[in-house]
């Protein structure tokens, strides 16, 4: 009986040493997860320290660690890479700007020269060519600059209803031009967000160019009282391309005119800087174009 009553005490008492060991690795375990996804969101070289004498728990943190410098080396590399890339497409677009408006010169010099008229077929191929690769050159560097660093006025409590209002009018010429009209739908609150106004200017602009160049004769914009723009219109265009690609960095739809392929994407990195969303959709030809702006007050009254 005596012998019964000595291990039931010494069984217990493994338990309560099991169960202690069991409590403080999961604690140390915890510990670990924790300093884990802090190392991972926090730009720091510091590394993950354990107080276990567990060699088990040990040997995991030993095995994060090396995981996280590799991790920190590819992340430098990385970030090293792009830095000298875009700095390089910067110089680059920047370099090219001289010698394209030196040819844009003579191309406007030789205009007023006598000219053959297969001579004045090939002048206005390369002056086509000329203005689209300004163009070009001109997007490049300003899509560099806004990767790069902050090239806007610091953001303000802007009215967003004023500053679309102002970027239609601006294009009402190029939409009547193209046989386009805009039904506009907008609330009577005036509707604010923190941002930037020329940066959230450059957005509505290019949204309108992009409307403009792939609708079928019809755009409805609209915005409501939670910030939700949508720029949708009739086309042709989209059917034969991924909805998903229409924000990718030099992506174009085969029959637009002119257009290098950075317009949306400025318009993604552009409102995400400032917290929102910008996507698109499409379904029986019509596409959507939708902004999601961060709004921070609204008024009673436009």
């Amino acid at each position: 009986m005596l012998l019964l009553w000595i291990l039931c005490i010494l069984l217990a008492a493994a338990l309560a040493a099991a169960l202690i060991k069991i409590c403080l690795m999961r604690h140390d375990i915890r510990q670990i997860s924790d300093q884990f996804d802090k190392r991972l969101t926090e730009n720091t070289n510091e590394l993950i320290t354990t107080g276990s004498g567990d060699p088990a728990i040990r040997a995991v943190a030993a095995k994060l660690n090396a995981q996280l410098q590799t991790f920190r080396q590819q992340q430098l590399k990385y970030i090293n890479g792009d830095l000298e890339l875009r700095n390089a497409v910067t110089n680059i677009s920047h370099d090219l700007r001289t010698p394209l408006t030196a040819i844009r010169g003579y191309l406007d010099l030789l205009q007023d020269e006598p000219q053959s008229p297969a001579a004045a077929r090939y002048f206005d191929v390369i002056s086509e060519r000329t203005a689209q690769m300004q163009l070009l050159t001109e997007e490049l560097f300003r899509y560099s600059l806004i990767l790069s660093e902050e090239p806007y006025s610091p953001a303000e409590n802007v009215c967003v209803n004023a500053v679309l209002e102002e970027s239609i009018a601006g294009f009402y010429g190029a939409f009547m031009s193209s046989g386009i009209q805009p039904e506009i739908t907008m609330p009577e609150q005036q509707i604010f967000c923190k941002c930037s106004r020329m940066a959230l200017t450059r957005i509505f602009s290019n949204l309108l160019q992009n409307a403009r160049k792939y609708s079928k004769g019809d755009l409805q914009i609209s915005l409501s009282a939670e910030g939700r723009l949508c720029f949708s219109n009739l086309t042709n265009a989209v059917e034969y391309t991924h909805i998903e690609h229409l924000f990718d960095r030099f992506y174009t739809v085969e029959s637009a005119q002119h257009s290098t392929g950075l317009g949306l994407a400025i318009a993604r990195t552009l409102t995400e800087q400032m917290g929102g969303n910008i996507y698109a959709e499409c379904d029986d030809d019509r596409l959507r174009v939708i902004v999601e702006l961060p709004v921070t007050a609204m008024s009673s009254e436009k």
